[in-house]
Parts: C-alpha cells; structure tokens; sequence
C-alpha cells in the first residue's frame, strides 16, 4: 500500500522511519492536565501510529522512548517517564497477534529486572514476525551507540577477526543496534523541537529530517501522509550531482 497525492502516482515509502515521539506533558499542560494524561494519549498515538505505518508499508519504524539524559531529571519527572516507559511496554502486548518484530535498543543494564523481563518476553514472542519492525529506543543514546559499537569493532581487530585496513562502514553497522534493518531514510520530531537530542546519530547521517509543531499526543497518520509527501519533494543525492 501507499500514500497517494491526488490524482497522482503512489508516493515512495521510506522503508525505514525515526520517530522522537515528543510533547506529551506540554499536550497535558496546555489542557490544565497532569502530565499522566499527556502520557497516556502518547501512548494510544504510538500504537495508532504503528500500525499506519505497518499499513501503508513502512519496513521499520524507530521510536525514541527514554533516553539516557533522561536520568538526569528531577526524580519526580523520571518516575513519570518510567510510568510511560512501563505502558509503552505493555500497550507492545497489543500487537502480540500483528505481524509485527518488536526490538528494544539501547542499555538495559540500569533498568530494573521486571522491565527488562518484560522486554525479553517481547522480544521472544514477536522474534518470527516478518512484518513491520519495531525499534524501541529505550534508555538509548546516539553517542554511547557509537562508542559501544566502536569499542567492538576494537575487541574484533585485537582478536584477528578483522583488520584495521579491512574495517569498513558495513561492518561497524553490524555492530550497532539497528543492525539488520534498512538505512534510515527519514526522520521526524513533534513537539516543536528542532534537534536530534542523540537519537540515531549514525544511522541519520543521510536521513531526511522533518520538524512539525505538532505535539506528539496530537499527531495522526495524517501527519505521516504530509511527511512522507515532503520526503518525496526531496532531491536525495546522497553527496552526488
């Protein structure tokens, strides 16, 4: 399936979309709300959105859920991340009968043992799904990314694997978190933001990125459509004529 421009030809689907999924507690704030109720509306976006983007044919989908900054925070406004980190997971037990591979990237170790069973369990019953692949960016950040996968490439050439004339850009991509799925060829951010904030550093370095106003709590599959239309105005030379 694919987006169409009326009464023109289907417009190409990135096969791999970046999502910072930001603006819930300004959503909440702005209603006279408590930050829990942006939170939850967040939450029925991320399952409505992925399963647009499942639809109209979108190969994998990366999702920013709780960064490594984010531990930096008062330990109130880290409860209420954690609180939604917590349903993010479980509302992934909503796709349980999708055709759809669920990953979680980043570091687990600070987590605590119940989320890190949970992602285990999500991960095992989604792992012969052949459909949509679901990145999860939870406790991720782009630059510990690419010294963790630096530091690989290190251990591989002490024990003889690989040379260092031999290294190359496809073998450091095997050793990142996003190993396997295809090049990022988009990327958005709600929320009126316009910056990456450490998310897939890497792997955007061509990537197509788009700005909305948009706080994420409001965002539709409408939103998909008017990106992806924006994504094929785009000329991508990619360092060419």
């Amino acid at each position: 399936m694919a987006v169409k421009q009326d009464g023109e030809a289907p417009l190409k689907i990135p096969a791999h979309i970046g999502i910072v999924m930001d603006g819930n507690r300004r959503w909440a704030r702005k209603r006279g709300l408590p930050p829990a109720a942006g939170h939850a509306r967040g939450a029925e976006v991320f399952q409505r959105i992925v399963r647009y983007c499942e639809k109209i044919g979108v190969k994998a989908l990366s999702v920013y859920a709780f960064s490594t900054e984010n531990w930096s925070r008062p330990k109130e406004e880290v409860d209420v991340i954690l609180n939604l980190l917590q349903r993010y997971l479980n509302d992934a037990f909503g796709f349980k009968h999708e055709n759809i591979k669920i990953n979680f990237i980043g570091e687990r170790s600070p987590l605590s043992a119940e989320l890190s069973a949970l992602m285990d369990e999500i991960e095992e019953f989604s792992k012969d799904n052949d459909g949509l692949l679901l990145n999860i960016a939870v406790n991720y950040g782009g630059r510990q990314e690419i010294l963790n996968a630096s530091l690989k490439l290190c251990e591989d050439i002490a024990a003889g694997k690989i040379t260092p004339q031999t290294a190359s850009e496809a073998y450091f991509d095997k050793q990142l978190y996003t190993a396997g799925a295809p090049a990022l060829d988009l990327v958005l951010r709600p929320g009126g933001e316009r910056r990456l904030s450490n998310f897939l550093l890497w792997q955007c370095a061509y990537s197509e990125l788009i700005f909305t106003d948009t706080l994420w709590p409001d965002f539709a599959p409408s939103d998909i459509d008017a990106a992806i239309e924006e994504y094929n105005r785009r000329s991508r030379r990619f360092g060419g004529i």
